[in-house]
């Protein structure tokens, strides 16, 4: 699979090509929700561009830093972010810490516009993992061409699986379907009657962190934690992490409705 679209006088990857797709469309879907909650959209678009910024930052940093070994030998390859290498976990993790610090200096609703940013994280990270598929990488073992037909998987995404002369399990593929379905509960669930602010994160925890879990323990090219698989572990914590969130939004947080009503 060619990593690359050349049109002479430059050449465009994939891989960055869908990271940028990814950006526009979930953060124009968080700028959409946040301003039906009359939040500004200068103030919107200046916390996602700055969080976005972090959060690609933290994705390579926590990446390499699982992967010292060889960038300490090739310290110029630590900025070639289009060869892949963005631990999703990492843009998280930097991402959240960012967001937390900043909304608490405003005296904002952190969970609020968290739930905003999760939806459109989801599907951002849906269609950022084609960008591993055009790279090659986030994938599976080694199968068969038949296993693959089996799955029923659209042609080209067999072809793409074939690398090198070896076909390989397309767990991007999954990963990135699993997305998509988290994507739509969330919209389901926005639309509950029920729904309380900070459920949203809590689900987008859960769901995310189930299927990573599993769908990691496919991968053949994990960030390694002495025998362990570090999305492993960090997926566990999501998933504790958005029970205990839902169980304190059933008891304390305010009903969407009433925030809709009463204003922020």
């Amino acid at each position: 699979m060619n990593p690359t679209i050349d049109l002479g006088f430059i050449s465009i990857h994939y891989y960055s090509l869908f990271i940028f797709l990814a950006v526009i469309v979930g953060g124009g879907l968080v700028i959409k929700e946040a301003k039906k909650f009359g939040f500004d959209e200068d103030f919107i678009v200046n916390l996602l561009f700055m969080a976005i910024l972090i959060g690609i930052v933290g994705a390579r940093l926590y990446f390499v830093l699982f992967n010292l070994d060889y960038y300490s030998l090739h310290p110029l390859e630590i900025f070639a972010i289009w060869n892949g290498g963005l631990a999703i976990h990492g843009g998280i993790i930097f991402t959240l810490i960012f967001i937390v610090i900043y909304l608490k200096k405003k005296d904002i609703n952190i969970l609020l516009i968290l739930d905003f940013i999760v939806v459109g994280l989801i599907i951002g990270q849906a269609i950022g993992r084609w960008g591993n598929f055009f790279n090659g990488e986030a994938h599976g073992p080694e199968t068969t061409l038949a296993y693959l037909q089996d799955l029923h998987l659209p042609e080209f995404i067999i072809n793409g699986m074939n690398i090198g002369g070896t076909y390989y399990i397309p767990t991007f593929f999954f990963e990135s379907l699993w997305c998509l379905l988290g994507f739509i509960l969330l919209l389901l669930f926005r639309r509950w009657k029920k729904n309380k602010i900070g459920m949203i994160t809590s689900l987008y925890l859960i769901w995310y962190g189930i299927g990573r879990f599993f769908i990691e323990g496919l991968r053949t090219d994990s960030l390694m934690f002495f025998s362990l698989k570090v999305a492993q572990l960090v997926s566990l914590f999501m998933i504790i992490s958005g029970i205990i969130l839902f169980i304190i939004c059933t008891k304390k947080s305010k009903n969407y409705k009433e925030v809709m009503t009463d204003g922020l």
